[in-house]
């Protein structure tokens, strides 16, 4: 199992996505968490093409137990977001060979539940690897494949069962090229 790191920070931004500072990520996400930047994956298995989703682990401060999008995470300063992706990825999943990882869409939201807010700038990212998952126990609490259908169905049939941004996210997924692309091949 991939080590935590020590110390984890996340990069504070303008709405214009500029760098104003940076904050421990244990201290950032309150009642009143500042902008910073964010990142999304949504990875499929290019065999059946059935989608990731992972239940977030029991002892997250955001979020814990809801069902959500492949990964996410937090590029840290200077860090290319892209190679936060494949980081997290690695770290949270145990995916490191990706047959095509790309950034498909920009996003940027605000939501609360229980008391925690989440206000990120989120590029959305479009993963197809066969890596069998290694889910770290401090971050997943289960996880599924599933066809697209299914978890778009699931995604709705409960608001509450999902993350806000993951139902937000898939509507913008779905009108990427990328995504097309691949669906439809």
């Amino acid at each position: 199992m991939i080590q935590k790191p020590d110390f984890e920070h996340v990069v504070l931004v303008t709405e214009l996505d500029e760098v104003i500072g940076v904050s421990p990520k244990s201290e950032v996400h309150t009642q009143n968490t500042p902008l910073h930047r964010a990142f999304s994956l949504f990875l499929f298995r290019p065999s059946d093409k059935k989608f990731l989703i992972q239940q977030r682990w029991r002892g997250k401060k955001t979020w814990p137990l809801v069902w959500s999008n492949s990964c996410c995470g937090h590029p840290e300063l200077y860090e290319e977001t892209i190679d936060a992706v494949r980081r997290r990825a690695y770290y949270e999943l145990g995916v490191q060979n990706f047959n095509i990882l790309v950034k498909a869409s920009d996003y940027r939201y605000r939501f609360e539940r229980d008391g925690v807010v989440e206000n990120e700038i989120c590029p959305i990212y479009f993963g197809i690897s066969s890596d069998e998952i290694i889910p770290h126990p401090e971050e997943l609490e289960a996880y599924r494949w599933l066809s697209w259908e299914k978890f778009v169905k699931e995604a709705f049939a409960d608001e509450k069962t999902f993350s806000e941004w993951c139902r937000e996210e898939l509507r913008l997924l779905e009108k990427t090229q990328v995504f097309q692309n691949f669906i439809n091949s």
